[in-house]
């Protein structure tokens, strides 16, 4: 990092702007398998991190030479914990990860399920996937390091990764879905019901039909996606095809529900989102047609109003800043009818929504209503 920046953030106005340039995480040598020996240098070409994950990717060194690609990948297993410990059950000192690496030559993809430790310095999962274990002609692996690489060791090669592996470069896209061991440890019974944490059962849309509400357009992923690209440009979203939506978030009865209640949804980047945010899209309402009025349990969602007019509706008690607008009865999804805070909604309009909030929107007027929304679970 470039020291100038440390007077640039001595003012006042720019602190808030520290995590623009500064890492969250920096990788130190010694939190790496094969740095207990001054012999190996690790050069990172890539890091992109999930919600508990971090895939590391480069090349590794050996006496100044390079010896091959690494894959590392860790683990904090914090919903596989939960899910684990739902059960009676703990993890112990080993997870396993089911990976699919997606390179640029695609008669290259290939999927392995690896074994990933527990490891204190860096208080994750983590397990380093190289190309090849073989040391350069004539010169040997260092002993303290050694002891480290094999079958299900803390550095592995999977034969079925290690075409990918060698560019990796062209390692674009990986999937990834964690799962504790069947075996429980020490005494190797049997584990009945493994648990995955494979992004709560992840799925995606894509506009395959335009039927509203169609199954098609859902895709089951089952498992996070790591993308190694480092930037989307989409010269115009209006030209991305949207998926539309039937009476979006109603239940059977709700009085805001009918065949022509149709809305429009541009999912413009869902997968490629790092960390726990899980969506961003645009929804155009046409005059007349609803939203459903639904609470958020466990996740945050942020609607702004690009254009068009309407109404939103919060929950009563929501946003004290609301209290004096008027009361209706709205039928919320999965609850029934509920109490909510009307208000008026146009271009620049924001509403944030946390966890055990409620909203949703109509569109009023003669044209249609469009919001951008971000979903995140936090």
């Amino acid at each position: 990092m470039d020291p100038a920046f440390d007077d640039i953030f001595t003012q006042p106005e720019n602190e808030i702007f520290r995590v623009v340039f500064f890492p969250d995480r920096i990788y130190h040598s010694r939190y790496l398998h094969a740095s207990r020996s001054p012999r190996y240098r690790y050069d990172v070409d890539e890091v992109r991190n999930g919600p508990d994950i971090t895939a590391m990717k480069g090349s590794v060194y050996l006496d100044g030479t390079r010896l091959c690609s690494v894959l590392r990948l860790e683990y904090r297993a914090g919903r596989l914990t939960e899910l684990v410990r739902e059960r009676g059950r703990r993890l112990g000192p080993s997870v396993n990860a089911w990976v699919r690496l997606l390179p640029d030559e695609g008669a290259l993809t290939a999927d392995a399920t690896v074994t990933l430790r527990y490891d204190k310095a860096v208080d994750a999962y983590a397990v380093e996937l190289w190309d090849t274990l073989e040391p350069p002609e004539h010169t040997h692996h260092d002993y303290r390091v050694l002891p480290l690489m094999g079958a299900n060791a803390p550095i592995t090669r999977p034969p079925s990764l290690s075409p990918a592996l060698v560019d990796i470069k062209a390692l674009r896209r990986l999937e990834v879905a964690f799962s504790e061991v069947a075996m429980t440890t020490p005494t190797g019974h049997p584990v009945p019901d493994v648990q995955w944490d494979n992004n709560f059962l992840r799925s995606h849309q894509e506009p395959r039909d335009p039927s509203p509400s169609s199954d098609q357009n859902t895709v089951r992923d089952l498992n996070y996606l790591l993308d190694y690209q480092r930037a989307w440009f989409i010269p115009d979203s209006a030209q991305v095809p949207p998926v539309r939506y039937r009476n979006a978030m109603m239940d059977p009865g709700n009085p805001d529900a009918g065949d022509g209640n149709v809305l429009d949804m541009r999912w413009l980047v869902q997968r490629e989102l790092g960390g726990d945010l899980v969506f961003f899209h645009e929804v155009t309402i046409p005059p007349g047609v609803v939203e459903g009025t639904h609470r958020h349990i466990g996740s945050e969602e942020l609607y702004y109003v690009v254009s068009g007019r309407g109404r939103a509706y919060l929950g009563v008690d929501d946003d004290p800043a609301a209290a004096q607008q008027p009361i209706v009865e709205r039928h919320v999804y999965g609850i029934g009818p509920k109490q909510c805070r009307e208000v008026a909604v146009g271009p620049g309009s924001t509403l944030f929504t946390k966890s055990g909030g409620i909203h949703g929107i109509r569109a009023d007027g003669d044209e249609p209503l469009k919001f951008v929304a971000f979903l995140y679970q936090p």
